[in-house]
């Protein structure tokens, strides 16, 4: 018999449709669950979702907890609190992992406060660990809880030793999603669902489907400016350069305060963690909050009149010059390669 309880990832799922952030976690979640030696599960929780149950097989999951009922087919915190609160007390996972989006953001601290359980949210990192508490009492294998603190300025490391589950949010984008093994399989469980007693006012009388506008995560190229570039109108470099490469346009916190561009364009820990072959960071000093959210690019260039930027320390090319005049050649150049 396992030592430990299983990992668990909550695959959210919303419009018919696996949300990425619950595959992304079965990357880090494999490792996690292979170091304690236990199994790997994800949960499904909605009206319609054990057509999901292979994909998750497929990118890792050892089991697939299914939780099925009409009156889950939208997503209500109360009634997916409570389906979630049942399953933990039930088969007593070790660790939990939710996605640090607007339903992770909402339903993981209402289970952690049911459980009496402690809460990490937005993590970057999990690793397994050892852990010497008060009175210099060991703890063996404990879920090491990494994220940014105090403005980004540190890494803090946080352990919940004396509680289980372990939970955590994880931020979108920083785990890459595991590569699918076709016709993998895995062993479902069909959980019925107990929603009776439940006091909830809430009542959706409209669901409304936008479409984003702006795939930072899915892009290969990204040319991102920031606060350096002076203006929303000067802004236009870098849509022209964007446009050149066929890339997305990014922008570090400072140009989205500046008014330069909206927030739905930031990359940062506070915006979109990216991942693409290439980012073209231009007239973007580099903090630390922005580090976060793109360090982990194929390729950085990084365009900047000050050699001094903390930028150029992880750039893989580095152009010290002013903007205005470097940007524009690189469209020029990039237009007549095209062209011969």
């Amino acid at each position: 018999m396992a030592e430990h309880g299983d990992v668990w990832v909550y695959a959210e799922q919303e419009w018919g449709e696996l949300s990425e952030i619950g595959l992304e976690l079965l990357s880090k979640g494999r490792e996690l669950a292979e170091k304690l030696n236990v199994k790997l599960c994800s949960v499904l929780v909605g009206g319609n979702v054990k057509k999901h149950a292979d994909k998750l097989f497929e990118h890792g999951a050892d089991t697939v907890y299914v939780c099925e009922n009409d009156e889950l087919e939208y997503y209500d915190t109360v009634k997916y609190a409570k389906v979630m609160e049942d399953l933990i007390k039930k088969y007593k996972p070790d660790v939990v992992l939710f996605g640090a989006t607007a339903r992770g953001r909402d339903l993981a601290p209402r289970i952690a406060s049911k459980l009496k359980v402690g809460l990490t949210a937005d993590c970057t990192d999990l690793q397994i660990g050892d852990f010497t508490g008060k009175g210099k009492k060991e703890y063996k294998d404990i879920l090491y809880q990494i994220r940014p603190a105090f403005g980004g300025n540190i890494i803090a490391t946080i352990v919940t030793p004396e509680t289980r589950p372990q939970m955590a949010t994880v931020r979108e984008g920083v785990m890459p999603i595991p590569d699918p093994q076709k016709g993998r399989k895995g062993q479902i469980i069909e959980e019925s669902v107990d929603l009776s007693g439940l006091k909830n006012i809430t009542k959706i009388l409209k669901r409304e489907k936008a479409e984003k506008k702006v795939n930072l995560k899915g892009a290969n190229i990204i040319v991102a400016g920031g606060y350096g570039v002076g203006s929303k109108e000067n802004f236009k470099l870098i849509w022209d350069l964007a446009a050149v490469l066929g890339a997305e346009v990014g922008a570090s916190r400072a140009a989205v305060d500046a008014g330069f561009i909206g927030k739905e364009h930031q990359v940062g820990q506070t915006g979109t963690t990216v991942r693409p072959k290439l980012y073209i960071a231009v007239g973007i000093s580099g903090s630390v909050q922005h580090r976060a959210g793109m360090e982990q690019s194929a390729k950085i260039v990084a365009i900047n009149k000050d050699p001094e930027a903390p930028i150029f320390s992880i750039a893989h090319y580095g152009i010290v010059g002013d903007l205005n005049e470097v940007v524009p050649k690189m469209i020029e150049y990039i237009k007549k390669r095209r062209v011969d």
